[in-house]
């Protein structure tokens, strides 16, 4: 017992500094544990209010992109579809062929046997000639139009919400360039077509040539026959071959394309109509436009095929016809491709190819996709 009490006088002080210390340091790490306990609370607050916004901005764009699909399907694309089908029927009316060999069959004397056969012929080349222009032009507009579509509904949706952020940060796509860059879609239909017609025909006559009309066709031929004449017609011009279909070629589009984005003198004056034009250009010469084009044409191909031996009955065309008796369904199909886009099961074919709908999401949501 004394011993303790000497050990206590002696060492009291260091005792006592020591459970001083000992206990300031468990009050310290009570003080740190309680902080944080704090901050990982409020860090999983902010984690949770950070998954919650951005399930409302997804939430909020997946509702944009749809009603952006939605503007393709019921304005955009049929306003499109009907004037190229009309001008498609300006510029390719078989009527007259179709007649002068109708009267000649009720009065066999009116023509000659060559004369019949060089009509025969004609029929032929603009019969196949308009069926195949429909299938590409239809294919092609409507892939650009949702390009179009979409790139503008992106810029909008940014715009629009930078703009409630920064009021002062930038302008909005105003009305008259939305209409403007919507409206270059009728380039096709309104400019390009005269050229584009020659360029199918050429390549019609090529691979028809060597094809007379008591020549048997079957499914597989006919398909084949499609397929052929598009790879003729492709490889007339560039690869790029839509490109200039599309869009009128402009230097100035051009040259803001190339431009670096430094360059002041050469971005000062653009405007967002020629943004939205370079974008679109960017896109449609891009190799995977190239590839998903190449999808969706054989996709439209394969569904014609089927439609037309529907039309010709049973199995009539999948054992063979006659090339002469085929061209009435040849040349009755062509106005099929182009009928109003909520009733077209060949538009519906394209819209329903995975690649296609994985191209235009990747447009709305990215705009360097094509990089």
């Amino acid at each position: 017992m004394l011993k303790l009490s000497d050990f206590w006088r002696k060492h009291k002080r260091k005792v006592l500094v020591g459970a001083g210390l000992i206990g300031s340091g468990y009050v310290l790490y009570k003080l740190y544990n309680a902080h944080r306990q704090r901050l990982d609370d409020l860090e999983r607050e902010l984690a949770s209010e950070r998954r919650k916004v951005d399930e409302l901005v997804k939430d909020q764009m997946q509702a944009h992109f749809e009603n952006i699909q939605r503007i393709a399907d019921t304005t955009t694309l049929p306003h499109a579809m009907q004037y190229l089908s009309n001008r498609i029927e300006e510029e390719l009316d078989l009527s007259h062929l179709t007649d002068r060999l109708m009267k000649g069959k009720g009065q066999p004397n009116t023509l000659m046997s060559s004369e019949k056969h060089e009509l025969w012929d004609r029929l032929k080349i603009l019969s196949f000639t308009r069926m195949v222009l429909s299938l590409w032009t239809m294919t092609i507009l409507s892939l650009y139009i949702r390009v179009q579509v979409n790139i503008l509904g992106r810029h909008l949706y940014i715009d629009t919400a930078r703009h409630l952020l920064l009021p002062d940060d930038g302008d909005l796509i105003d009305r008259d360039d939305q209409q403007r860059f919507l409206a270059s879609a009728d380039f096709l239909s309104t400019y390009a077509l005269p050229a584009l017609i020659s360029n199918m025909q050429a390549a019609v006559t090529e691979v028809l040539k060597g094809k007379q009309l008591r020549d048997f066709i079957n499914t597989t031929v006919l398909h084949e026959t499609i397929i052929q004449i598009l790879n003729t017609f492709m490889s007339i011009r560039s690869p790029h071959l839509w490109v200039g279909y599309l869009m009128p070629e402009d230097a100035r589009l051009h040259e803001l394309a190339t431009a670096s984005s430094s360059d002041d003198k050469g971005l000062s004056d653009v405007t967002k109509f020629d943004q939205l034009m370079v974008e679109t250009r960017a896109v449609i010469s891009s190799a995977k436009f190239v590839n998903v084009a190449e999808i969706a044409l054989k996709a439209v191909v394969n569904t014609l095929v089927k439609e037309i031996g529907i039309q010709c009955g049973g199995d009539t065309l999948a054992n063979g016809m006659p090339l002469a008796r085929l061209l009435a369904r040849v040349t009755h199909v062509g106005p099929i491709l182009l009928v109003e886009p909520s009733k077209n099961q060949f538009i519906q074919t394209i819209r329903n190819e995975k690649e296609v709908e994985m191209l235009i999401t990747l447009i709305y949501t990215d705009a360097n996709v094509m990089d």
